[in-house]
């Protein structure tokens, strides 16, 4: 299987070991984003491809996130 993020071969939760740790990330920082600016899921993760100081892996992942509809548990729209 492929990761969703890029083309290497994917484990855990659909990404590869690269994405993986960005994917982590996104899913951990929620709550704070969530609890500090009363922000949805959707925007959350378009204020992460937004931010500059975001790193290429959260990025990706973030960007393969909105494109697919995936929602914060890792099912789809």
């Amino acid at each position: 299987m492929k990761c969703k993020a890029c083309s290497r071969e994917a484990g855990e939760n659909g990404y590869c070991e690269l994405h993986i740790k960005g994917y982590q990330n996104i899913i951990e920082k929620y709550n704070v984003w969530q609890k500090a600016m009363q922000i949805s899921w959707k925007e959350y993760l378009s204020e992460i491809v937004k931010n500059p100081l975001t790193g290429d892996w959260a990025r990706e992942v973030a960007e393969s996130m909105i494109e697919s509809g995936e929602k914060q548990d890792g099912t789809s729209d």
